[in-house]
């Protein structure tokens, strides 16, 4: 069994506290699951401020990238920036840990051809407002940019997956052991992945 096959590729998911509140966890998982991706691993839990912080990895410089944008913006409304572009940002973080560590949340590990790239499609953009139709986002939740901004809080979105295989690794071993992600052969890899479908017909 070559473990560097594609269809072997990881990813990593949240529903968020807006999702499970909304009872909308079974909903990120059906949608998810009909793709023919395969959970491995999956968590009922409230996260600590350690692992949310550990999650988003977000240092000063990200801070003040995030910062400079409320920046601008006050400047640009011919306002006076009360402080640094980098406190912003970090207020910024501090919202998103915040709403993150607020209430339940469902903790997943998804495997499969190109995973982190099919999630990414059937979640849609990170704004609900502008994220596509048939996308959970999209879909499911009316929240944007604007509204969160004005509120002083993190955009309430439903759920978080990976960007990337090497980000999706990283999420992956800050909230699963390796020993907790199930290695397992569901039925229907047979017709998703086999080449010759040889012994389907009695």
């Amino acid at each position: 069994m070559d473990k560097n096959h594609p269809r072997y590729e990881r990813t990593f998911v949240i529903v968020k506290p807006d999702g499970v509140q909304r009872g909308l966890s079974g909903e990120v998982i059906e949608r998810i699951e009909r793709s023919g991706l395969k959970m491995i691993g999956m968590k009922f839990m409230v996260a600590t401020r350690e692992q949310a912080a550990k999650h988003y990895g977000k240092d000063d410089a990200w801070c003040a990238k995030v910062g400079q944008r409320t920046v601008d913006r006050i400047i640009s409304e011919g306002g006076k920036p009360e402080k640094e572009a980098v406190a912003y940002g970090r207020d910024v973080l501090n919202g998103l840990l915040d709403f993150l560590t607020c209430s339940p949340i469902v903790v997943m590990a998804w495997e499969g051809n190109q995973a982190v790239g099919i999630v990414k499609k059937i979640v849609g953009g990170t704004e609900p407002l502008t994220s596509d139709v048939g996308t959970i986002r999209g879909d499911l939740t009316l929240d944007s940019y604007d509204i969160a901004n004005i509120d002083g809080r993190a955009v309430r979105n439903l759920v978080h997956c990976s960007d990337m295989v090497e980000e999706a690794k990283r999420e992956l071993a800050i909230w699963f052991k390796e020993e907790e992600l199930i290695k397992w052969k569901s039925i229907q890899e047979k017709m998703l992945y086999d080449v010759n479908l040889d012994g389907i017909l009695e």
